[in-house]
């Protein structure tokens, strides 16, 4: 299991989200931190650290620390 850590400005944007949206996005980096490859996308090229989650309203932009065990939160953006 991974433990999630924020940048502040992507945890505001978080935050700042409508509930519905909010949740879907906290189920999927739940669901990372349990399989952060399995259920992430790459994002830009495929090197198993950075990862995205995407959402129907929102996606999400992820640094898979693996010695570390954590899934960092880069930025959130809401698409509304």
């Amino acid at each position: 299991m991974y433990r999630l850590k924020y940048d502040p400005a992507a945890e505001a944007v978080h935050e700042a989200m409508p509930a519905a949206a909010s949740e879907a996005l906290t189920l999927a980096l739940a669901n990372a931190c349990r399989d952060p490859l399995g259920v992430t996308e790459p994002y830009g090229e495929d090197d198993g650290v950075m990862r995205m989650i995407v959402t129907e309203q929102a996606f999400a932009v992820l640094l898979a620390g693996h010695q570390t065990k954590t899934i960092t939160v880069l930025q959130v953006t809401y698409l509304g």
